[in-house]
C-alpha cells in the first residue's frame, strides 16, 4: 500500500530541480567504489568556491571517509565548511564532521570550500586510501578526524559585482489564530527550485500573519543520525534583495544564507511564528530503523544538528515524520510497537521540556493497520502535538482505479478501502488514548487525478494518472481551481471531471466543512502538505484560520 507517495513524488521532483538549478556541482560514480568529486561553484578570478561530493558506490555502509588531495601551485583553500580540514604545504586532508560520518549505499555528500585564486582541480586525489575517481573502499571504522580548521564556517565569495540592497519593509505582527489553534505548514526545502516558491512567498502571499508554525522539510536520517537534507537550499543559497523576505540581499561573508536565513528574517517580521525542522519523511525515512537501536545517540546527533550557532536561533522544535514504524513505506521497519515512543521519548530528554517536539503519523485508520503497529498513544506523552496524514489514501499509484477521492473526511458508499477516512483514523486514535487536543487535522494543498476516465461520480476505472506540472497524478490547488473546477463533493471533499481526467482536492468550501469537524472533535487544530500548493493570496491557509476561528 503507497501511504504518503505524495513525498516520493515530491521528492523526485527534488531530484529533477537540482538537475536543472544553476548549482554547478557534478557527481562522479564508479561500480563498488567511494568516490570524491570536485566541482567549481564559482570563480572571480582571484578567488573561488569548491563543492566536493563524496559518494558511496558500494553496497555497505561507509563509516567514516578521508579525502587527500594536492592543489596545484596558485590556489588554496582559505576557508571551509562541513569537513574538517588540514593543511601541510600544497597537501590537504579532508575528514567528515562527527554528524556526517555515515554514507548509506548510494549515498551522497557534499562539503565545500573558498579559495584563493581561480579554481584548479585537485591533483594525487585519495578518498579511503583508494583513487578519488573510483576505487576507495567503505571503513569499518571512521578515519582518525582532523582538528577542525580556526576560521569559522564561510559561506560563498561574490559574483562580479556587488550586491544590491533594498531597505526592509515593515509589516504588523502577526496574532495567532482565535481559540489558540495550531495552523501549521509544511515548507518544502526543494520548493526553491523549479517551483520557485521561497521564503519570501510565505509573506507576500498573506500566509506568514495566518501560520502558527512552519515544518521546514525534510532533514535526512542517513545512518540513524540526524543530517542536513540539501545543504545549498538550506544554507548557502544566496538572496538578491528581489527575492529576499525583508528586501536586502545577501553578502558574500555572511555566516549564514539560504532559506534558514530567510526564516530568520520571517520570524522576525512574524514574533509569534514558531519553525520546526522536520526528519524523514517518504524518501528519508530510512535512518529511523538504525536510529530506534540507539534512540540516544539519535537524539545527541539531532541536538548537534538543530543547535548549531550558525541556525539555532531558528528553530523552536523538531518534528518525527516516519513513515511508518513497525510498518512498511518506501521501506519496511520491524522494530516493534515502542520503538517511536522509544526514539520521541529520547529526543524529549535531549531537547528538554521548553522545546517543541512533534511527529507526522500514519493516518491508515483500518483494522490491523499502521496505527495499530505503533503505540502513538505512547509517544504522545512527550510530544506537543501528532499530525494523521490524513491524505494521499488514494491516487493514481493504483493506475487502474477506482477513481476515489484522496483525502475523504468520512466514509461513503462505494469507497475502496475501510478504514482510509479521516474521522477513522481520529476515531481511533482517540479510542487509544491520544488527547484529541494534541491531534491536528491534516489538508494536502493539492490534488491526485487519473486520465482515461469515462465516469463522473467516483468509482470509475482508469487508464493511468492525469498530467501534472511537476509529476503525472498530482497537481496543486492553484492550477487545479482553474484547469479543472470541483464539480461535485463526497465523503466531505470535492472532485472534478474534465475531459477525460478526474482530480479529487479541497477547496476553500470543503476545508471549512474539516474545520468544523476538527472543532467539534476538540483537536488542536489543522496541519496541511504544503504552502507552494495554495494561491498567491492563500486561499486555502485562509479558510484553514477561519475555519478553526
Amino acid at each position: 500500500m503507497k501511504r504518503s507517495l505524495r513525498r516520493a513524488l515530491w521528492a523526485t521532483g527534488a531530484v529533477v530541480a537540482l538537475a536543472v538549478a544553476a548549482v554547478p556541482m557534478t557527481t562522479a560514480s564508479a561500480a563498488g567504489s567511494v568516490t570524491a568529486t570536485f566541482a567549481k561553484v564559482q570563480d572571480w578570478g582571484t578567488g573561488h568556491e569548491g563543492r566536493v561530493t563524496v559518494t558511496n558506490g558500494t553496497s555497505s555502509t561507509v563509516n567514516g571517509w578521508r579525502i587527500e588531495f594536492t592543489l596545484p601551485s596558485g590556489t588554496s583553500i582559505s576557508s571551509s565548511w562541513d569537513a574538517d580540514i588540514t593543511r601541510s604545504g600544497d597537501r590537504y586532508v579532508a575528514v567528515n564532521k562527527s554528524w556526517a560520518s555515515t554514507l548509506a549505499p548510494g549515498a551522497s555528500f557534499s562539503w565545500g570550500y573558498n579559495g584563493t585564486g581561480a579554481y584548479k582541480a585537485p591533483v594525487s586525489c585519495t578518498i579511503n586510501g583508494g583513487s578519488c575517481t573510483g576505487g576507495g573502499t567503505p571503513t569499518t571504522t571512521a578515519p582518525t578526524t582532523a582538528p577542525p580548521t580556526t576560521a569559522p564556517p564561510t559561506t560563498a565569495p561574490p559574483t562580479t559585482a556587488p550586491p544590491t540592497t533594498a531597505p526592509p519593509t515593515t509589516q504588523p505582527p502577526t496574532t495567532p489564530p482565535p481559540g489558540g489553534k495550531k495552523v501549521v505548514g509544511y515548507f518544502a526545502e526543494w520548493g526553491v527550485y523549479a517551483r520557485n516558491y521561497h521564503v519570501k512567498n510565505i509573506h507576500t502571499s498573506g500566509s506568514a500573519a495566518k501560520l502558527t508554525h512552519i515544518l521546514y522539510a525534510f532533514g535526512n536520517t542517513t545512518g540513524g543520525r540526524c543530517s542536513i537534507g540539501d545543504s545549498y537550499a538550506d544554507y548557502e543559497k544566496a538572496y538578491t534583495a528581489a527575492d529576499s523576505v525583508d528586501g536586502v540581499a545577501d553578502t558574500w561573508d555572511q555566516p549564514l544564507r539560504g532559506s534558514f536565513n530567510q526564516l530568520r528574517k520571517l520570524k522576525k517580521m512574524y514574533p509569534n511564528l514558531k519553525v520546526l525542522w522536520s526528519f524523514g519523511g517518504w524518501t528519508w525515512s530510512g535512518g529511523f530503523t538504525q536510529a530506534a537501536q540507539n534512540p540516544a545517540a539519535f537524539a545527541d546527533s539531532c541536538y548537534s544538528l538543530v543547535k548549531d550557532p550558525r541556525w539555532a536561533d531558528v528553530f523552536d522544535g523538531i518534528d518525527v515524520d516516519w513513515e511508518y514504524p513497525n510498518a512498511c513505506g518506501l521501506q519496511c521497519d520491524s522494530s516493534g510497537p515502542n520503538a517511536f515512543k522509544n526514539v520521541v521519548s529520547a529526543l524529549r530528554s535531549k531537547f528538554g521540556s521548553s522545546f517543541l517536539v512533534t511527529a507526522a503519523i500514519t493516518a491508515d485508520g483500518s483494522n490491523g493497520g499502521k496505527i495499530d503497529a505503533t503505540d502513538y498513544a505512547g509517544a504522545a506523552t512527550n510530544l506537543n502535538w501528532l499530525m494523521p496524514m490524513t491524505y494521499d489514501y488514494f491516487g493514481a499509484f493504483n493506475a487502474q482505479g477506482p477513481t476515489a477521492p484522496h483525502s475523504p473526511l468520512y466514509s461513503y458508499s462505494g469507497i475502496p478501502q475501510q478504514g482510509f477516512w479521516s474521522d477513522a483514523a481520529i476515531q481511533k486514535l482517540k479510542s487509544k488514548g491520544v488527547p484529541s487536543s494534541k491531534l491536528l487535522l491534516g489538508v494536502g494543498f493539492y490534488g491526485r487525478g487519473w486520465t482515461g476516465v469515462t465516469q463522473a461520480a467516483p468509482g470509475g476505472s482508469a487508464t493511468g494518472a492525469a498530467p501534472g506540472t511537476y509529476e503525472a497524478g498530482i497537481e496543486d490547488y492553484k492550477v487545479l481551481k482553474n484547469s479543472c473546477p470541483a464539480t461535485g463533493t463526497v465523503g466531505g471533499t470535492a472532485y472534478a471531471k474534465c475531459g477525460s481526467n478526474w482530480w479529487s482536492y479541497d477547496t476553500p468550501a470543503t476545508i471549512g466543512g474539516k474545520m468544523s469537524y476538527a472543532n467539534s472533535q476538540g483537536l488542536g487544530g489543522a496541519f496541511f502538505w504544503e504552502l507552494s500548493g495554495d494561491t498567491s493570496n492563500g486561499e486555502l491557509i485562509g479558510a484553514i484560520k477561519g475555519g478553526l476561528g
